[in-house]
C-alpha cells in the first residue's frame, strides 16, 4: 500500500516515513497543502496521513474540498491541537481518525491500519484467486500444502491483481500505485515483477497464471480452461 504524508515539518514527515517503512507501507511526502492536495486527488493513493497546519491550504480545508470533490480515500489527521472542538472540526471535515502530537507509534499504526480496513470493502488477511491463496501477514503466496515467501514488489504486484479479483491490471496502474513518484522507475520494472511471480506460480504447481493482455495490461486468470484472453510473455 503507499499512503502520502502531508506534513511540513521534514523531520516528522521523515520519522513517519520511517515508520511506515518499518510497517511495509510505501510513502511519499508533501510538504505544503496545496501540492498535497494535487498528489492526494490522483488517486495513487490508498491512505493519507494529513497535517491541520500546513502552508498554501491548511488541513481542514484541504480535506473538505477533497471530500467535496468525492474523494474518500481514507484520512489519518495530525495536529498539535487537542481539544474538544478541534477534534469534532477535523472529524466532520472527513478524516477517519485524529491523533494529537505528540503521539504514540503503536497508536498510529492500529489507527492506521484501522482506516486502511475501512476504506471501500474490508479486505480480509489472505486475499484468494482460484487456487491460490495471498496471506497479507507473512507475505507467503500459498496453494495447497506449499507456500513461498514474496519480495515486497512481487506481494505489491499481486496483491493488487488479486483485488481486482482477475479484471485487467494497466501496467501504468501498477508502477504508479508501487513505485509512485520515483523517477527511476519504468515500465520494465513491472515486467521483471510479473516474471518473478510466475515463476514462483509455476514452483507451486498453481492453476492460476497472470496473463498479459497486449497493449492493455494484466490480469489473473486460471490456466483451465484456455480461453486465448492474453498471451504470456
Amino acid at each position: 500500500m503507499r499512503i502520502l504524508i502531508i506534513e511540513d515539518n521534514r523531520r516528522l514527515a521523515e520519522s513517519l516515513r520511517d515508520i511506515l517503512k518499518h510497517l511495509r507501507y510505501e510513502a511519499d511526502i508533501s510538504g505544503n497543502g496545496l501540492d498535497g492536495y494535487e498528489q492526494m486527488m490522483s488517486g495513487v493513493y490508498d491512505g493519507i496521513i494529513l497535517d491541520v497546519m500546513l502552508p498554501g491550504m491548511d488541513g481542514i480545508t484541504l480535506l473538505r474540498e477533497a471530500r467535496r470533490r468525492h474523494c474518500a480515500v481514507p484520512v489519518l489527521m495530525l495536529t498539535a491541537k487537542s481539544e474538544t472542538e478541534d477534534r469534532v472540526n477535523g472529524l466532520e471535515s472527513g478524516a477517519d481518525y485524529y491523533l494529537t502530537k505528540p503521539f504514540d507509534r503503536d497508536e498510529l499504526a492500529a489507527a492506521l491500519k484501522a482506516i486502511l480496513r475501512r476504506g471501500g470493502e474490508m479486505i480480509p488477511d489472505v486475499l484468494t484467486f482460484g487456487d491460490i491463496a495471498l496471506n497479507q501477514s507473512s507475505y507467503c503466496l500459498e496453494k495447497g500444502g506449499k507456500s513461498i515467501r514474496l519480495g515486497k514488489r512481487e506481494y505489491e504486484v499481486l496483491r493488487i491483481l488479486m483485488l481486482n479479483k482477475g479484471a485487467v491490471v494497466s501496467k501504468e496502474t501498477l508502477l504508479v500505485k508501487i513505485w509512485g513518484n520515483d523517477g527511476e522507475a519504468v515500465d520494465n520494472n513491472v515486467e521483471i515483477y510479473i516474471s518473478f511471480l510466475r515463476k514462483k506460480l509455476d514452483f507451486l504447481g498453481a492453476a492460476a497464471s497472470i496473463v498479459t493482455v497486449r497493449h492493455v495490461g494484466y490480469c489473473l486468470e486460471t490456466k483451465e480452461p484456455a480461453n486465448g484472453k492474453g498471451t504470456e510473455v
